[in-house]
């Protein structure tokens, strides 16, 4: 689901960094790129197209709010789900699969199925960006502080954290139902960075749940408040000599 759109933006900053492009280069966006039929407060802002925004602009409506309009735009942009699927192959980060666009999933939910990833490769990716200088600082910066203003699934990894002190950065995914009624995806993959200096990378992928969207993301909530109190306790216990 939408957490390919972490995927996305790295291998997007790649593509610009190799041409010398900035993230305030603008492009320009039609009616036409703005899909009725899908989540996109993009499109809901400016329904008539015909308006130039930022690079920059569109990844924060992607990171932050989901945008499937502005995902579209970016991976026409960036020579499709190919170029991406090939870059964070490239990295090392070979349990993965994106294959389809936002418009080719909703248009055929059977394709949402082959996007996928396991959940250690997708932690895997975001201890990565976190640890390897990848692309340059200005684009590192953007995407890292895009994802800790993220503005969905605060009822998922963040729940737990919201008064323990942390950095949080995530990436949601939510798919709709399929043929059986069940929640084809709810996803959160992201970081957190603890008050005393430690972090780490969590996904939690969860497919076809037969809960209802808020148990749902309940349960990640709720592993997520496991592993940081696992982490909390691991990292705060003393060095033995």
């Amino acid at each position: 689901m939408s957490v390919y759109k972490f995927h996305q933006a790295l291998a997007l900053a790649n593509y610009m960094e190799q041409r010398n492009l900035p993230f305030e280069t603008i492009l320009g966006i039609t009616q036409s790129d703005l899909k009725p039929d899908t989540y996109s407060p993009l499109r809901d802002q400016y329904p008539n197209g015909g308006i130039n925004m930022s690079v920059a602009e569109l990844l924060k409506y992607t990171l932050q709010q989901s945008d499937n309009n502005a995902c579209d735009i970016l991976f026409r942009y960036q020579g499709g789900t190919g170029a991406v699927n090939r870059y964070i192959h490239s990295l090392g980060i070979t349990d993965c699969l994106i294959s389809a666009t936002e418009e080719e999933m909703h248009q055929d939910l059977e394709r949402c199925y082959q996007n996928w990833t396991t959940p250690v490769a997708a932690a895997g990716l975001v201890d990565l960006f976190l640890r390897k200088p990848l692309f340059g600082a200005a684009y590192k910066d953007f995407i890292y502080q895009t994802m800790v203003e993220c503005q969905t699934g605060k009822d998922r990894l963040p729940a737990p954290l919201t008064d323990k002190g942390v950095i949080i950065g995530h990436k949601t995914g939510t798919g709709g139902l399929n043929a059986q009624g069940q929640l084809i995806g709810t996803n959160d993959i992201g970081f957190i960075l603890l008050p005393n200096g430690h972090r780490y990378s969590i996904a939690v992928l969860i497919k076809d749940s037969e809960e209802n969207p808020q148990a749902t993301s309940g349960l990640i909530g709720e592993i997520s408040r496991i592993v940081y109190e696992y982490v909390l306790k691991l990292t705060s216990a003393p060095t033995q000599l």
